[in-house]
């Protein structure tokens, strides 16, 4: 139902987004992207036998909430680095803006998730699931997170020469963090050689970075760039050399978003990964895990 629903919701709002005939143009694109949250959703679901929304409503309406204070992060830290803005088709008040891009903001995080989830359902991916391991215990990882300190305040402090750091600081300080306080990390798992997580959300940060730039070309509002030394080559808005930044991002968002969840258990593992055939069970995992099926 999700997909036949989800390809509805594209279909409409990407014909409104990019016509200035209807007044659903500028309102677009929260639903937009509902929609493309709904399609991932739905072929999860039709590949695995399971899915963030089928797995529950309400947990699958947090990882709205949750992703709008996390954007508006980094709002505020491209308000140092000025490396984007927003064409706006006329004048918000301040309450009208903020909602309106926190509705628009919230779609990111189950965005990436369920494209995640998608990629982690083929089986070249779960093929990572046993590789190398990369174990530098719990003292080898505290330089990591020294490392992601020193590059935020490098981006702070010198934001026309590190800024693209501001892509990877993030998760560089807050991942082994998490991991230290006994949360779900990337860390954790490539310390037993488990990197399908790391390639599916990087092939989710870029496939959904194809798509905000795709549909943002001809929108309205919609968001340009001023990238330092990058301008040469552009796909849309975006220079080219920046959709690299999508995979660290989506890294990032992942190990942010883990970070929250330590601390309000909002989601147990057995939610915010695929079934036990598609992931293996940690040895200390407490939830029951449900069964899904793999198609090839």
């Amino acid at each position: 139902m999700q997909l036949a629903i989800g390809t509805g919701l594209v279909a409409l709002s990407w014909a409104a987004s990019w016509s200035e005939k209807t007044p659903l143009a500028h309102h677009s694109f929260f639903f937009l992207w509902l929609g493309y949250v709904l399609v991932v959703d739905g072929l999860v679901l039709l590949r695995t036998g399971t899915s963030l929304l089928s797995r529950g409503v309400g947990r699958f309406i947090g990882l709205f909430v949750v992703s709008i204070p996390l954007w508006w992060l980094f709002e505020a830290l491209n308000a140092r680095l000025n490396n984007w803005s927003y064409q706006l088709p006329h004048e918000y008040t301040w309450l009208a803006y903020h909602a309106e891009a926190s509705l628009a903001f919230s779609t990111v995080v189950p965005a990436l998730f369920g494209t995640a989830e998608l990629f982690r359902s083929f089986a070249f991916v779960r093929r990572f699931d046993s590789w190398k391991r990369l174990n530098p215990g719990d003292a080898g990882w505290m330089p990591f997170t020294l490392t992601g300190a020193i590059m935020l305040g490098l981006v702070l402090t010198f934001p026309a020469i590190f800024f693209p750091l501001v892509w990877i600081g993030l998760f560089f300080l807050v991942d082994p963090v998490v991991h230290r306080l006994g949360g779900i990390s990337v860390a954790g798992d490539v310390e037993v050689g488990r990197w399908a997580l790391v390639f599916s959300l990087f092939l989710s940060g870029l496939t959904c970075g194809f798509f905000w730039e795709f549909w943002n070309s001809s929108a309205m509002p919609k968001w340009t760039y001023d990238i330092p030394y990058a301008e040469w080559l552009h796909l849309f808005e975006m220079p080219a050399l920046g959709y690299g930044g999508y995979l660290p991002f989506a890294l990032e968002t992942f190990a942010l978003v883990m970070l929250i969840n330590r601390f309000t258990r909002i989601w147990p593992e057995s939610y915010l990964f695929p079934p036990a055939d598609l992931r293996p069970v940690r040895a200390e995992a407490t939830h029951e895990v449900p069964v899904g099926r793999i198609v090839p």
